[in-house]
Parts: structure tokens; C-alpha cells; sequence
């Protein structure tokens, strides 16, 4: 969706009607006379955790779950269309789950990027196999093939922009909970121990980290701050 707002570039700034005076209106000014500024002269950067780039492959792409909106995307402003203006962009992966198929019964006896256990239990109890039965499922819905590695719902290679700064991340999971269930974990984009991984390139990439020393807007100061602990 914010791909989709940044469109091509354009932005339209609305005069603000609470200045205009009586010369105003007498003059003939139209209050409602959008200015022209760009979106790189509104937004630093677009940053994306987890967030889906690109519509499912081959056939799968009539059931998409943005209904077209990213196949038009891709279509019109594909990859980091504004990077040229200056809009930095960076996308966030995580690599955890391997999606697999798993026969009704059978126990997944693969630890590597097989989830948790007590997410395997509360799947197991349901009817729905393994975090890595769910992942599949999920990867397949978003990508048209259930059988890559994610965060447990979207494929990593389908988290990851075209033309963007690519952070991917071992071992963390899409959601505040385990994906489908209200088990929490402390492996989701936003957990204390992994906002670090990933905020401190983002914001340097967006030109307000601690080594953007050459610019002191508020703005830069108040996050070199935050990065410095201070």
C-alpha cells in the first residue's frame, strides 16, 4: 500500500483555507489549488517489514491477495521507482520457516526452519501438521509455491524489493505471535532483540542514522540519539 501511494512521484498539498483572508477570496484565489510538490520532497524513505512485492507466479496470480494491486504496481512503478529522486528504500526478509507439505499424520522430523515447538503442538492439536504445513500454505497462497523459506508467511524472496537496500534476517518470524495462533514470540520483526538488526540500517539508509553526520535537522538528531542510547 505505500508503494502504491507514492505512485509515480506526484503529491498534491492542499492550501491551507484557515489562512486565506477576505483579499484572498476578493483577488479570486482558489483555496482548493493543489501546489506540486514530489513525494521524494514529502517522504526520505520507504521501509518494508515483511511486506509483500511481488503478485503471485504463473497461474496463482488470478488469486492474489492484494487483487491486482500489485500486479499493477509492478506494472506502472516496478522495484524503487523513486530511487532516482532520492527516496531511499529498504526491505526487511526474515528467514525462518521452510514451507513443506505434510501429509495428514505425519510427523515433520526436519529441525532446521521447522518453527517452534509450541507452535508445532498447537498445530498438531488442530489438524494443521507443522509451522512448516502452515508456512506452506501461506507461501502458496502469496507466491504460488508453498515450498520456499519465510518469515512464516511471506516467502523471503517475495519480501525483498527490487532495487532496494535488502536486510535479511535468520531465524525471525512475521507476526507478534506465532502466525494463526496467540502464542507470542520474541522472534517478530518488532521484539526488542531484533528491532536493532534491522531499524539502525534502515535509518541510516533513510539518511537520519547515526553516520548521516552531515545533516542536523531535528529529525537526524533525535535518531542518532535514540541509536546512541543518549
Amino acid at each position: 500500500l505505500a508503494r502504491a501511494a507514492l505512485g509515480d512521484g506526484s503529491w498534491d498539498d492542499m492550501v491551507d483555507t484557515s489562512a486565506m483572508t477576505d483579499a484572498n477570496y476578493a483577488s479570486g484565489d482558489d483555496a482548493t489549488e493543489p501546489s506540486s510538490p514530489r513525494a521524494s520532497d514529502r517522504v526520505r524513505a520507504l521501509v518494508t517489514i515483511g511486506g509483500i512485492h511481488k503478485p503471485p507466479a504463473g497461474d496463482a496470480a488470478s488469486t492474489c491477495v492484494t487483487r491486482g494491486a500489485l500486479s499493477y504496481l509492478d506494472q506502472m512503478y516496478p522495484g524503487a521507482f523513486l530511487a532516482e529522486e532520492g527516496v531511499a528504500y529498504v526491505s526487511v526478509g526474515g528467514d525462518a520457516v521452510f514451507g513443506r507439505q505434510q501429509p495428514k499424520g505425519e510427523e515433520d522430523d526436519d529441525d532446521e526452519k521447522s518453527g517452534s515447538q509450541e507452535a508445532n503442538d498447537v498445530y498438531k492439536v488442530r489438524g494443521e501438521g507443522s509451522s512448516p504445513a502452515v508456512a506452506y500454505t501461506a507461501y502458496d497462497a502469496v507466491s504460488g509455491d508453498g515450498e520456499r523459506t519465510g518469515d512464516g508467511v511471506v516467502p523471503l524472496d517475495w519480501a525483498l524489493l527490487d532495487g532496494s537496500r535488502k536486510i535479511v534476517l535468520d531465524g525471525v518470524v512475521h507476526s507478534i505471535n506465532e502466525a494463526g495462533t496467540t502464542l507470542p514470540t520474541d522472534k517478530w520483526y518488532g521484539a526488542e532483540g531484533v528491532v536493532d538488526r534491522w531499524l539502525v540500517d534502515a535509518l541510516e539508509e533513510a539518511g537520519v542514522g547515526a553516520k548521516a553526520s552531515n545533516d542536523d535537522s531535528p529529525l537526524t538528531q533525535m535518531f542518532a540519539s535514540f541509536i546512541g542510547g543518549n
